[in-house]
């Protein structure tokens, strides 16, 4: 039996044992509801319209139930309708009021339709997990048009009598929007981010505000994401690495007009630092209101301090084992070669006018005020900080749900396939052990009210984004400089962890279950970060179904090396099952020509009856609520607690 004090604090939610009798018939039936539906996507990479369509469309998820509703009885035309009626209400719903002649008898046979969606959809649901869904406004009336009343003889007339008082006043298209978001947020029952949701792609923060509304989501954080949410923190070496990362890929407007970061110090410095400096190399996409060549000076600038703060990061942090990637002090600047791994390479620029030869990683007085204006900027930037908090609060390294594991990356292996170890806060971790340090100490730099503690947090962010030892890089290392400064292809080659080559054998895979509380019989791992090549015949499958890497180019840049615009995973009451989807073009095209993305499935795993709530870690929950409320009743017969009766 629990605690007197555990079922005392009980009592005063459910104070007579008729109260605590009610609510376990309650979570009884809930247990015998059908799981609801999983839906995971990774690696989005700011491309929101991609992102906000598969979201829509669950993956296809809503298309397929239109289709099992409805059969025959609709054209496969008229079903495209539908569907984009239902990702798209209220575009949609302004085109057909254009151009349909009798647009209140359209209403009414879509409410019609919607009711019978609706119904099929919330099937795994009970009614007040539907309330909760549903707006205050309109829950009494669509309560009504969804429950079956056997007491009502005719029900034609009674459902016909509330949907013509509903075209009466004028409704309708309140009442279709209302239906059409119904029935997306039922169709998924929670939403797991497997990383990655910022940088490369034009609209991470649009991302993060419709994440922010998402009824049921959690985030397992990506090296990306980390990138930002250490600069938002205040670590000067994120954020250099966040607005170079803009500049390369052209997304200066999500810092300025996104997060409202004032770059200005930069241009200012750039133009002066580097006004004789052509900065061929760092050319990127012209705008309106910088020219081609000032932002080719600001991402020379940028990379320059992030070369130099790295230097600074790996004196200050040995066991980071840094020294190998910085590199300022390894250049002859008379001879323009660099020096790495005993190999000598020319330099496709040899202009540093900011480094020092005798102290190349000291920051110029002009540097230190960029990095100073950047900070103040991130710090003061009210929406990158709200979604920053967001991704603490409902992010996190890894996560176990359902007897799967989560992560965005790796768990990362030696070439002997063990798991490969980091000294981090003074302890050498590996595994499980790995991630949680790296969690904890990332919070620390988020929330520390300690300085060193703090500091030492933000640089375990920096580690976390790009080291070879970090669960969510993945390499062996991060060739920033590589990449800018030299011709030499292989120089410029990232090697992946061993984990992507030891996936395929069953005791590797068996192993990192074990190391996580998994059971081998019937979990997972799912994760992204390394694009599937697909059109090269790589497959996202892994180990007979026990590993499945689901990032499949959401990001554009990438599709013409996967061949396809990402992968994503649903997990229903019945199967685990892999999409791949073709590339989306636009929302406008999508509603115009009621195109829906065209996406591949492969069945990963049927179960061999429906999978319910009981078998689920919500279940297991309410099993043990279940458990303490009957405790609770027979404290209040034996008299040990007292029933409040008001």
């Amino acid at each position: 039996m629990a605690d007197n004090k555990y079922l005392r604090q009980l009592s005063v939610q459910f104070p007579t044992a008729h109260a605590a009798a009610a609510e376990i018939i309650n979570l009884s039936s809930v247990l015998n509801l059908p799981k609801g539906t999983e839906h995971f996507i990774s690696d989005i990479h700011g491309e929101y319209d991609s992102f906000q369509h598969v979201l829509r469309n669950a993956s296809g998820s809503i298309a397929k139930k239109i289709e099992d509703e409805f059969g025959d009885e609709l054209t496969r035309a008229e079903k495209r309708t539908f569907a984009t009626l239902i990702y798209y209400p209220e575009e949609k719903i302004e085109l057909i009021e254009a151009t349909c002649p009798d647009f209140s008898a359209w209403c009414k046979r879509m409410l019609f339709l919607l009711i019978r969606m609706t119904r099929r959809t919330a099937f795994k649901y009970n009614r007040t997990k539907l309330k909760r869904a549903l707006s205050p406004d309109y829950e009494y009336i669509i309560e009504e048009l969804l429950t079956e009343r056997a007491e009502v003889s005719d029900k034609e007339a009674y459902y016909n009598g509330i949907i013509d008082a509903i075209l009466e006043t004028e409704s309708a298209k309140s009442f279709i929007i209302v239906f059409c978001r119904l029935i997306q947020h039922l169709a998924i029952d929670r939403l797991h981010i497997l990383g990655d949701i910022f940088d490369r792609g034009p609209n991470p923060h649009l991302v993060m505000d419709r994440l922010q509304t998402y009824h049921s989501v959690d985030v397992q954080w990506g090296n990306h994401d980390i990138e930002w949410m250490g600069a938002a923190c205040g670590s000067a070496l994120c954020e250099a690495s966040v607005v170079r990362i803009c500049l390369r890929y052209g997304n200066l407007s999500l810092l300025e007009e996104g997060y409202g970061i004032n770059l200005i110090p930069l241009v200012t410095f750039a133009m002066n630092e580097y006004r004789d400096d052509p900065s061929t190399l760092f050319a990127v996409s012209e705008r309106e209101d910088i020219d081609g060549a000032t932002l080719a000076k600001m991402h020379k600038a940028i990379t320059v301090i992030q070369l130099k703060l790295e230097g600074r990061l790996s004196a200050r942090r040995p066991e980071f084992s840094m020294q190998g990637r910085i590199f300022l002090d390894k250049i002859d600047y008379d001879r323009g070669i660099v020096r790495i791994d005993g190999r000598e390479y020319p330099l496709l620029d040899t202009s540093f006018p900011t480094v020092d030869r005798e102290h190349p990683y000291e920051l110029t007085e002009g540097e230190k005020k960029v990095c100073e204006k950047l900070r103040t900027a991130f710090l003061a930037s009210e929406k990158l900080q709200r979604h920053v908090e967001f991704l603490f609060a409902r992010g996190s390294m890894f996560r176990v749900y359902n007897g799967n594991l989560l992560y965005h990356g790796c768990v990362p292996l030696n070439r002997d396939g063990s798991f490969k170890a980091a000294i981090i806060g003074g302890e050498e971790v590996r595994g499980k052990a790995l991630y949680e340090a790296l969690e904890r100490w990332a919070r620390k730099g988020r929330y520390s009210k300690d300085k060193a503690e703090k500091e030492y947090g933000l640089d375990v962010m920096y580690f976390i984004w790009s080291n070879e030892k970090s669960p969510l890089y993945g390499k062996d290392k991060m060739t920033t400089f590589e990449r800018y400064f030299l011709k030499d292809e292989l120089a410029k080659q990232e090697e992946k962890n061993p984990y992507y080559a030891f996936i395929e054998r069953e005791e590797t895979v068996k192993k990192i279950f074990d190391e996580f509380g998994i059971d081998f019989q019937t979990g997972h791992i799912i994760n992204g970060h390394i694009p599937v090549k697909k059109k090269k015949g790589e497959s996202p499958v892994h180990c007979n179904g026990k590993v499945i890497i689901i990032d499949g180019g959401f990001s554009a840049p990438y599709q013409k090396v996967t061949g396809i615009a990402g992968y994503t995973l649903v997990f229903d009451s019945r199967l685990l099952k892999i999409v791949a989807h073709e590339p989306f073009v636009s929302i406008g095209e999508a509603i115009a020509t009621e195109c829906d993305i065209r996406s591949e499935v492969e069945i990963i795993t049927k179960t061999e009856g429906r999978l319910k709530v009981a078998d689920t870690d919500r279940g297991r929950e309410m099993q043990e609520r279940i458990a303490d409320l009957k405790d609770l009743i027979a404290a209040y017969k034996a008299g040990l607690i007292r029933e409040h009766q008001g």
